[in-house]
């Protein structure tokens, strides 16, 4: 299973962070955007914007079930990247 590198894990926690305008040390691999840092949909469709234009890949909206926390994020990323 592809996995992302430390520096991709900084710059999505970074681009998740600013989007949800919360502090670094307030998300952590586990916590949910929705239910721990009150993300919307829109916000979610907006950081799966960013980490497109970020990283080069184009990512499926179905796979927003899945990106409910930083490391759904890393999961969907990762697969992206090795398809890309």
């Amino acid at each position: 299973m592809p996995v992302v590198t430390a520096e991709t894990a900084e710059k999505i926690k970074s681009i998740v962070c600013d989007i949800l305008e919360i502090e670094e040390d307030e998300v952590t691999e586990t916590s949910l955007f929705a239910d721990d840092h009150e993300a919307d949909s829109l916000r979610a469709i907006e950081i799966l914007a960013a980490l497109e234009k970020e990283f080069g890949v184009v990512i499926d909206q179905a796979e927003l079930s899945r990106m409910v926390n930083l490391r759904g994020v890393h999961d969907v990323i990762a697969e992206a990247m090795a398809k890309a």
